[in-house]
């Protein structure tokens, strides 16, 4: 049995996985005996800022893990609703967890939900953070630019040209449906 000093949290959206997740996910992987991928938003789909199903989100991350030939075993995958970002939120991913003690983040926001909840917080080493962006990855979908796949690990352009994302994508940020938007 693993103890929870051992295992580390990741959150994110991963709409879609992009390197920035991927080194994120690599230094767990390194530092960690267990890493616990929270995959944000699970309850949301098919819109602007959340294209992506959290089943092919998951199918995203365990494939780039793969293609990475870190060990699947060391995963713990944990789908988190729609929640609204306050305290209250690091309840329901302490109920939707395995113990841990640990939060790998550079999201300010999370770290400092977590810090007050009394978790250690770790930054990750840092990354093009403003190119590996998933709102810039989803803008050159939208846009019919395949720059994309250079800021993604290939199992995920897989992923997304199988389920033909690109398309969805596109639909999405060209359609005005109403309480859907799209940021910049």
């Amino acid at each position: 049995m693993i103890s929870e000093d051992k295992r580390c949290l990741v959150i994110a959206r991963f709409q879609p996985l992009h390197y920035g997740h991927f080194h994120v996910l690599r230094h767990c992987f390194e530092h960690c005996d267990e890493v616990i991928v929270v995959v944000g938003m699970a309850s949301q789909s098919h819109t602007p800022e959340n294209p992506f199903t959290a089943g092919e989100r998951i199918e995203m991350i365990r494939e780039t893990l793969k293609w990475a030939g870190l060990p699947l075993r060391k995963l713990i995958t944990v789908t988190l609703p729609t929640l609204e970002v306050n305290r209250a939120a690091v309840h329901f991913v302490k109920l939707y967890s395995p113990p841990f003690r640990s939060v790998v983040t550079l999201n300010p926001i999370i770290q400092r939900l977590f810090i007050e909840e009394g978790f250690k917080v770790i930054e990750p080493p840092s990354f093009d953070r403003h190119i590996y962006r998933g709102t810039v990855i989803r803008k050159l979908m939208a846009e019919g630019s395949d720059e994309w796949k250079k800021l993604v690990p290939p199992p995920v352009v897989d992923v997304i040209e199988r389920i033909d994302g690109v398309n969805r994508v596109k639909m999405l940020y060209k359609e005005k449906l109403p309480g859907y938007y799209v940021t910049a």
